[in-house]
């Protein structure tokens, strides 16, 4: 297949007209996405530009690119693993270059998805060492990261290679201020038969790495379905989701800023004086919108977890329980996160969490942190189960969905209105890693089952 670059232009408002007359009922519906209807599919939504090529469908004047494809041939000799998941940017050694870390959510099968070929024939270039599981070099973790060199200025990719080796698929993750990023498994496999080690773990990659890195789990962060994490800048304090209909909100303060192998305390989210709150509003609403409630942390011990009881163990404590926390972006002393299907249409959730200005130090007498149920999905037209997210330069958030039908990167203004940005009409498959260039010129978002990395550009100041 060859590489895809296409402009949505003012010249398909024809098009779009044509396919406006869709739009009897009003554009109050058409956001709707279900396979009863036809309009995420044929783009009748107000300001998106369908695309000739059936593809990615934009806002007028951005364009697309796929940049790296599963299959392609990495200049290390490998293979790029197929399901690209979450990824993070960070500035290279000129102004042009982008260094990209890309996870990939894989098992050690199928092997249509390894890096290694479709009968694992290029393990033989690899060692032992390299792998975090090597599964007898005969089953070896698919999962890890890729890192990508990419140049804004020629749109073109300079390298790309293995980081991150022999893991069990590698979701999500995020970014640190020191330069690195944080690939998470989404998987508790315990050792046994072909699998030399446990799983579900976090790993650091420096962005710097030029080749695979040692693939050391950070264990003190505690092992279960780790999803995402964020990073506090001024504390290195990690916050990190669990993507479990049951999960809980983990926080992780390390011994040593900077340096998360050297241990810390790992704590999960209550609620003050509502211990055991469900926040998931499935069987009535005891979690109400737009209301700031007062959090505090508990210690959680025995992180390792062999019998993956971290959330049983915390619940049972008084932690606060969510449904699948995936992405999670840290903003200016807040954070958001999504829990792809919380509410009560199971149509999914974003949360606000604020820090309190004695984080990770706090006392009886300090001003707690406050989290917040932002938004929560009444109407799947509008948000349909939401996955990774970012916050975009000026401040709006631009959010994934993963609901197996029609995909949408959705833009959630600062006034909480809520807009299509893109629509992929090409596949089910979900979107996932977005994040956006250091320079803000580029947007990198992933269409997983399609194996394909995505660089879009276009006139951002259009809809700030």
């Amino acid at each position: 297949m060859n590489k895809i670059e296409t402009t949505i232009s003012t010249t398909n408002r024809r098009n779009f007209i044509k396919n406006a007359v869709l739009a009897s009922l009003g554009f109050s519906i058409l956001s709707s996405c279900n396979t009863e209807d036809l309009f995420c599919k044929q783009e009748a939504v107000e300001g998106i530009i369908p695309d000739p090529n059936d593809y990615l469908s934009l806002p007028p004047g951005f364009s697309y690119k796929i940049i790296s494809q599963s299959g392609d041939i990495m200049n290390d000799g490998f293979y790029v693993p197929g399901r690209p998941d979450g990824m993070g940017t960070f500035p290279g050694d000129s102004g042009d270059i982008v260094v990209i870390v890309r996870n990939h959510e894989n098992s050690p099968s199928p092997l249509s998805n390894s890096p290694f070929g479709s009968k694992n024939e290029l393990l033989q270039n690899i060692s032992n060492n390299q792998l975090y599981d090597a599964g007898g070099m005969a089953q070896p973790g698919l999962g890890g990261t890729t890192t990508i060199v990419y140049n804004e200025n020629t749109k073109k990719v300079e390298q790309q290679y293995l980081s991150l080796a022999g893991t069990y698929r590698n979701c999500a993750g995020g970014v640190t201020p020191w330069g690195s990023w944080l690939s998470c498994e989404e998987d508790v496999t315990k050792q046994g038969g072909n699998t030399e080690k446990d799983h579900g773990y976090v790993f650091e990659v420096p962005a710097s790495n030029k080749g695979l890195v040692n693939p050391e789990p950070i264990i003190a962060m505690g092992r279960f379905h780790h999803e995402a994490v964020a990073v506090d800048p001024n504390t290195s304090i990690v916050y990190m989701t669990e993507d479990r209909p049951d999960g809980l909100f983990y926080r992780f303060i390390p011994n040593v800023p900077e340096n998360l192998n050297k241990g810390g305390k790992l704590q999960v989210l209550s609620i003050k004086d509502q211990p055991k709150m469900d926040t998931r509003n499935w069987e009535k609403t005891t979690f109400k919108r737009n209301v700031k409630t007062q959090a505090i942390w508990l210690d959680i011990n025995s992180p390792l977890a062999p019998e993956d009881d971290l959330r049983y163990r915390g619940y049972k404590n008084g932690a606060a329980r969510f449904a699948r926390g995936e992405g999670i972006w840290f903003g200016n002393n807040e954070l958001f996160f999504a829990c792809t299907n919380g509410g009560p249409g199971k149509w999914g959730q974003i949360f606000r969490y604020k820090l309190s200005p004695d984080e990770g130090k706090e006392t009886k007498d300090s001003i707690s942190a406050s989290i917040e149920l932002y938004k929560e999905s009444t109407d799947r037209g509008a948000l349909n189960m939401c996955d990774n997210l970012t916050i975009a330069p000026w401040g709006d958030l631009m959010v994934c969905e993963d609901n197996g039908v029609c995909n949408r990167i959705l833009q959630i203004k600062k006034d909480g209105s809520i807009r299509t940005f893109g629509i992929n009409i090409n596949s089910d498959s979900e979107f996932a890693g977005i994040v956006f260039s250091p320079s803000g010129k580029t947007l990198f978002v992933n269409l997983q089952e399609n194996g394909h990395t995505l660089a879009i550009t276009g006139p951002w100041n259009s809809i700030s």
